[in-house]
């Protein structure tokens, strides 16, 4: 069955109709036909004879404005002068810019942020090399590392295409945490050489937020910049989706009166969120999970090319189950999909044990459609945002990386995803608790501050904050975090 791609977009046609020819009532008509859904009509000129309008129509595929223009070009009468595509209408530019902090009015201004004065400060600098996250934006800035090789749901296409998402995640941590981000894409898919490129780059930042890069090299990435670097480095990919995956567990099986640590978890898919919410799922005490990729259930038995798959395989399914997913689901209570549409079937989620959980995570379609598992599952959720309960990174990095920026952490520990899990699922309170509630919303202003202070806190009991204590929880009383004074040198 497949699933509509739902409103994702909408287009402008500028339009000019000879008064004599054709109404606009009649163009609103085909439109409406051809399955398209005026939101809006704006008059751009009136003459005698003719009138230049802007329709704004939904789209519900992409195929569909293509066919509207093909259509509205065939009636006489009317003239299509342009198309715009509001989502590319956001983009026309880039989404983000720099701005300072302050203006510069005069010779004084400019000799204090420049030339001669800023001497000063380099020199204080040299003398402490941790006065930079004091006195430049190291101590509010994280850089989102792609290589293009690996983004969204499109494949490897490149660095530049890359841009756009990238761009986006920098306003999202902005908004979201108040994090100044900036997109780094870069023109090379060699491993040593993008821990190289990133180890030259890291003293301008204070986190390195890696992002849409292909399994497995994503693995030696972040494992090799994580022990070199003395900030954070966080693979999106991998930790976002677990963190999510798992608050959303915890309120699912509190919600149906189980244990997690005593659930039966099947992960369909064992690339780099796969394997991420399996570590997940064991650092929170879960003792039974089995993988399943293309080949079946990876089991210990059995030796594997990939290096991470023998890590698998010797790290889980403790009754060495093998068989395809179909066989291994049997008896299962929870189901976790991050692999492709169509893989999970409804005789598969009746073989789950009573009240199953089923986590269908594959973007933009996933394992089952909603509405075909619906009357089988007790709780569904999926990584989309048209359907209650999405799994969505974007609850977690704002938060991990405002917490571990405001406390300066030298890493992200197992502790502090796990502390912000756990956070996450908090803000869901009990009498919110419901089959289509398990996990907030990205809009929810409790989310981040909620996360922030549960990895701050995490981040002193892991032993890696390096921030005095007072001096975060006098930070964290402000609220704001970047109003550090900029010329105190006690770090």
């Amino acid at each position: 069955m497949s699933i509509s791609m739902g409103a994702k977009t909408s287009i402008i046609l500028r339009l000019k109709l000879e008064k004599e020819l054709v109404s606009f009532g009649k163009i609103a008509s085909i439109i409406s036909e051809a399955g398209g859904d005026i939101i809006a009509i704006d008059v751009i000129q009136e003459g005698k004879t003719f009138t230049i309008r802007d329709i704004t129509v939904n789209i519900t595929d992409y195929g569909l404005g293509d066919r509207l223009v093909s259509i509205v070009k065939e009636i006489s009468g009317v003239h299509v002068i342009n198309v715009s595509d509001r989502t590319f209408l956001m983009h026309l530019g880039g989404k983000i810019e720099t701005v300072p902090k302050m203006p510069i009015k005069n010779r004084d201004d400019l000799s204090r942020v420049y030339t001669p004065e800023v001497a000063r400060v380099c020199k204080a600098i040299q003398e402490k090399s941790s006065r930079a996250h004091s006195l430049t934006i190291k101590r509010n800035t994280v850089a989102v590392v792609s290589d293009g090789s690996a983004v969204l749901g499109l494949g490897n296409i490149g660095p530049e295409a890359a841009m756009p998402v990238m761009e986006g995640k920098a306003m999202l941590f902005k908004q979201l945490a108040g994090v100044d981000a900036f997109p780094i894409c870069l023109a090379t898919q060699d491993t040593e050489e993008i821990i190289r490129i990133v180890k030259a780059l890291a003293p301008t930042f204070g986190g390195i937020n890696l992002e849409d890069i292909a399994s497995p090299k994503c693995f030696e990435i972040e494992q090799r910049l994580s022990q070199e670097l003395d900030i954070p480095v966080f693979h999106d990919d991998q930790h976002g989706t677990a963190v999510v995956a798992l608050a959303g567990l915890i309120n699912a099986v509190k919600l149906v009166g189980k244990d997690l640590a005593d659930c039966k978890v099947v992960v369909c898919g064992i690339g780099a969120a796969g394997i991420a919410c399996t570590k997940m799922l064991l650092a929170a005490g879960v003792r039974d999970v089995i993988g399943v990729d293309r080949e079946g259930a990876i089991v210990a038995t059995r030796r594997y090319e990939n290096s991470f798959w023998n890590w698998y395989a010797a790290h889980t399914n403790p009754r060495r189950l093998e068989g395809s997913l179909s066989e291994v689901i049997k008896g299962a209570d929870i189901f976790i999909g991050v692999s492709g549409p169509g893989v999970l079937k409804v005789e598969d989620i009746q073989s789950m044990a009573p009240d199953p959980i089923v986590f269908a995570m594959a973007n933009p379609v996933p394992e089952i459609a909603p509405d075909q598992a619906e009357p089988y599952v007790r709780v569904m959720a999926t990584g989309r945002s048209d359907y209650p309960n999405q799994i969505n990174n974007v609850l977690c990095f704002p938060g991990i990386f405002r917490g571990a920026l405001d406390c300066r952490a030298s890493k992200i520990t197992e502790e502090m995803k796990l502390a912000a899990a756990q956070a996450i699922a908090s803000v869901v309170s009990d009498e919110e608790l419901s089959e289509q509630y398990i996990i907030p919303s990205v809009f929810n202003s409790r989310v981040v501050e909620k996360v922030r202070e549960a990895v701050i806190e995490a981040a002193y009991q892991s032993g890696v904050a390096r921030r005095d204590r007072r001096s975060t929880q006098k930070e964290m009383a402000k609220g704001i975090a970047a109003k550090e004074n900029a010329f105190s040198f006690s770090m």
